[in-house]
């Protein structure tokens, strides 16, 4: 239940951080979705969360 809870925290934060993130390569990714729902822009970053959580696991275990 807890790993549930810390990927919904970590897509929302990557959800209002997709524009800073996209000059960077992240949010732009093949699982990463992306659609336009009434004039609105909907950003869902799935495979970015899984390699920024990736990284952060393997930068923990070093640690």
């Amino acid at each position: 239940m807890r790993w549930i809870l810390t990927i919904f925290i970590a897509l929302c934060i990557l959800s209002s951080a997709i524009p800073w993130l996209q000059k960077l390569g992240i949010g732009r990714l093949p699982g990463d979705i992306n659609f336009k729902i009434f004039g609105k822009e909907i950003n869902i970053p799935i495979a970015s969360t899984i390699l920024i959580g990736t990284v952060i696991l393997l930068i923990g275990k070093l640690l």
